[in-house]
């Protein structure tokens, strides 16, 4: 993680959109953590990332045990400030996953809560889509024909960091940032934890019960790995120049 805050998030992709520079944004979290271990094609994905900032609370309590403490940044949080940035500077947004039905829903609800947002262009690629195809290809194409600098991208991991990776060759002079399942709540097709959920960091929880069959294997895989992660974390601490 090399974006520890909001403020320094902001900051960065203010000076990227200033600059008409592109970037790549993830939102690093347990799940990613788990396919990091198995795909190589998404070690190469993350390792091409301008920005990387936290997305899940494990993350950011083993930053505090790991002495190098960040901000809880999760990428469907980060949607309205960085489509306020955008309009701010006069910079279009793209949508790019989900289906159109969801991403034209969410356009409106963007354009309504966001003041002076444009939204250039939506695309929502084919089942099976490959972020590293011609498809692919297609896709950047009509994204640097919309002349939009953001992109907000959800595809699920790890597509939509592949596919980001990509757009950092094919299309430098847009942002793009993973933001998972962000686009369907504004849309409604998909239905956010509670507040009391998130409150107490049990939003995992919230979203296990509520889909076990698909989400629960997830889930018990994360909480395989975490204890070695807790101790990776504190060995860290121990090894820093502090210390």
């Amino acid at each position: 993680m090399n974006v520890p805050t909001w403020a320094a998030l902001q900051a960065r992709v203010t000076e990227r959109l200033a600059q008409k520079q592109g970037f790549a944004l993830a939102t690093i979290n347990l799940d990613h953590l788990v396919k990091l271990r198995a795909s190589p094609a998404f070690r190469r994905a993350y390792l091409a990332q301008d920005f990387v900032v936290a997305d899940g609370n494990p993350i950011v309590w083993m930053s505090r045990l790991a002495g190098r403490p960040v901000e809880l940044i999760p990428g469907s949080d980060a949607i309205l400030p960085l489509a306020r940035l955008a309009a701010g500077q006069g910079v279009s947004v793209a949508l790019v996953g989900s289906t159109t039905a969801s991403l034209s829903a969410a356009k409106s609800y963007l354009e309504r809560e966001v003041r002076d947002l444009q939204v250039s262009a939506i695309i929502a690629p084919p089942m099976g889509f490959d972020p590293e195809s011609d498809g692919a290809d297609e896709v950047f194409a009509r994204l640097t024909a919309s002349g939009a600098g953001l992109c907000f991208i959800a595809l699920g991991a790890p597509k939509q960091e592949i596919f980001a990776a990509a757009g950092r060759r094919k299309a430098p002079q847009i942002g793009f940032a993973c933001i998972g399942a962000g686009l369907d709540f504004f849309a409604g097709t998909q239905k956010r934890a509670p507040d009391w959920a998130r409150r107490f960091a049990l939003e995992w929880l919230w979203r296990a019960l509520s889909s076990p069959r698909r989400l629960g294997p997830r889930y018990l895989k994360c909480l395989a790995i975490l204890p070695g992660q807790v101790l990776r974390a504190m060995l860290q601490r121990f090894r820093s120049p502090q210390h």
